[in-house]
């Protein structure tokens, strides 16, 4: 297949700046791959799906506030440093993006914070990328969550709000290190994790930390030519054994998510159980894919030629799939990051 394959037009009206609430009242687009139908219901129907012995594979990782603004040193020009991940953690060196990044050079000391915390440019990556290190002793983390902002998507055409901080996290947040939250999780509540755990159903929490890369744009148009970046993930011997539980028992494994999938399909033996491990993966899944633990999918409706959009195809069909998103603006579905939702079954 090739990237064309995946262009489809989206009204801009159907492209959520808000999640629902309750979360668990967005709309979820039933797909089946058995009789190819299309089922129009509600999130928190996504109960009568599961069965006793069935799991729930969810990402656990956390988003930080990840946007910050400061003051470049004598000129005091405004500069937003965008973390990325941390490369060094006892000397606090980041992967960061910088804008205006014309502005920006090695040498240069940004402040945030009045003066509180400072970083100096230590390396160029990209044309805006830069490596930097933070003066800071105390808990990075606990200041960055004080003075940064929610780093939402671009196409969200609006500025962070603090009621952000909390709906673009999933119930399921953890481990922090993610510059974008892993959005099919956004729609649980926690009565809605209950409801499901009552009918025998465990949640398996898997690691992936989401990076901006998820954003970035294929630019080939043979897709065995594009290259993910790559990102850390890790699975426990905890999550691996209650997958491979019903994976014995012939019960269904809910993936939520494809950044929960990738980290799945990272770690995967030769019989086709999961394994635990930890590293850094760029797998990139597109069709044709054999899917090694993954029975359903629940998913967002993506952005046009991406390789979320891609990973879904691979699951569902690609024609199954493309009926699926005509269906959903027909009907008025609201997209990507907090739109609402589809369970392939």
């Amino acid at each position: 297949m090739k990237l064309s394959d995946f262009k489809y037009p989206i009204p801009r009206n159907l492209i959520a700046k808000h999640p629902a609430s309750p979360r668990d009242h967005a709309r979820l687009l039933v797909v089946n791959r058995a009789d190819e139908s299309l089922e129009d219901r509600h999130f928190y129907d996504i109960v009568d799906y599961v069965n006793k012995g069935d799991t729930f594979a969810v990402n656990d990782t956390k988003v930080f506030q990840a946007r910050l603004f400061g003051k470049k040193e004598k000129t005091n020009a405004k500069i937003e440093v965008f973390l990325l991940r941390q490369l060094q953690e006892e000397e606090n060196i980041w992967d960061v993006i910088v804008d205006p990044a014309r502005k920006v050079r090695i040498g240069n000391k940004i402040y945030f914070d009045d003066g509180n915390l400072s970083c100096e440019v230590i390396d160029n990556t990209t044309s805006r990328g830069r490596t930097v290190r933070f003066n800071y002793n105390g808990d990075f983390f606990k200041v960055i969550d004080r003075i940064g902002l929610t780093p939402l998507p671009y196409y969200i055409k609006r500025e962070p709000t603090p009621k952000d901080k909390e709906a673009y996290q999933t119930v399921f947040a953890n481990h922090i290190g993610a510059v974008a939250a892993p959005t099919a999780g956004i729609h649980f509540t926690k009565k809605l994790v209950s409801k499901i755990e009552k009918k025998g159903v465990k949640f398996a929490p898997v690691l992936l930390h989401i990076g901006l890369g998820t954003f970035r744009a294929v630019e080939v148009e043979d897709l065995t030519k594009h290259k993910m970046d790559s990102e850390y993930y890790e699975v426990t011997q905890e999550a691996s054994n209650i997958v491979n539980k019903s994976i014995d028992g012939r019960k269904k494994v809910f993936v939520v998510g494809t950044s929960a999938c990738r980290a799945l399909e990272s770690s995967v033996t030769t019989e086709g159980y999961l394994k635990p491990s930890k590293g850094w993966t760029d797998k990139f899944i597109f069709p044709p894919y054999d899917f090694k633990i993954a029975d359903h999918l629940i998913t967002n409706f993506h952005m046009p030629e991406s390789t979320l959009m891609m990973l879904v195809s691979a699951f569902a069909g690609h024609d199954l799939m493309m009926k699926a998103y005509k269906h959903a603006i027909k009907k008025g579905y609201r997209f990507y990051s907090y739109g609402d939702a589809m369970l392939i079954l």
